[in-house]
């Protein structure tokens, strides 16, 4: 399966994060898209097939799950992300929340 780096993940990348709403709001990557790994299926119009798609979740189980199924029908350009939000956070990278409480991993 594809899969890149926290530290590969380029910035215009389009990142879907398929994490659960709670995990959503404690703290994401800015500029990322939250959908909800069980809304893929219905929602599927919404992932680009024109650009790189990054798909994260907490540490790269889900989002790897999302990654086959998408690739199943017929998408070419979607990569995991290595370790998910934990290696996101790991190297450094900007993590948002939506809760007005400090950005934190769930």
């Amino acid at each position: 399966m594809p899969s890149v780096t926290a530290d590969e993940v380029a910035t215009d990348a389009y990142l879907i994060d398929v994490r659960e709403p709670d995990e959503w709001a404690a703290g994401h990557a800015p500029g990322a898209h939250h959908l909800p790994m069980m809304e893929i299926p219905a929602r599927m119009s919404e992932v680009p097939t024109d650009r790189e798609v990054v798909v994260v979740c907490r540490s790269g189980g889900r989002s790897g799950q999302v990654v086959a199924y998408l690739m199943g029908n017929g998408w070419d350009n979607v990569h995991n992300l290595d370790g998910g939000m934990q290696s996101w956070q790991a190297v450094g990278r900007d993590v948002v929340s939506e809760n007005g409480q400090p950005a934190q991993v769930l």
